[in-house]
């Protein structure tokens, strides 16, 4: 933890429980929803599987669907 950090603190039999808080800018959750999360995975996947061409330039790409 870091000074700043943001803490959620709980009491729980007796004793104070502080746990780390990351919070993310509301416009930016729709990337941490499940279902994009999910389409991450399979994306990332056909990556390492050469299903999905890379291309380089603006040429290199119309090139390849030419």
């Amino acid at each position: 933890m870091r000074v700043g950090d943001l803490l959620q603190i709980e009491e729980k039999d007796g004793r104070i429980i502080l746990t780390p808080v990351v919070t993310i800018a509301k416009e930016q959750g729709w990337f941490y929803s499940e279902k994009w999360q999910r389409e991450e995975a399979t994306v990332e996947q056909e990556i390492k599987e050469g299903k999905l061409m890379v291309a380089n330039s603006l040429q290199e790409l119309f090139d390849d669907l030419g």
